[in-house]
């Protein structure tokens, strides 16, 4: 099952949800290299921090609406 987040007025689908302490390094700071690793792994676009956990998501894009076509 997917599911939705809302962030700043846009709508995410939540591929992956996962602790933020898998990826942090012996001295408390974040392995970027291994949450962009995970991101692309995912096929997501975006990493939200949310709480203690980050959201591995993909964006919705807005929908737009052709006024030419019949």
């Amino acid at each position: 099952m997917k599911y939705l987040f809302k962030y700043n007025d846009k709508l995410y689908v939540i591929a992956r949800d996962m602790a933020s302490h898998n990826f942090e390094n012996k001295d408390g700071s974040i392995n970027m290299e291994v949450l962009k690793a995970w991101r692309d792994h995912m096929g997501c676009d975006h990493v939200l921090k949310h709480n203690d956990r980050f959201l591995l998501v993909q964006t919705i894009q807005d929908a737009e609406i052709d006024e030419n076509s019949n």
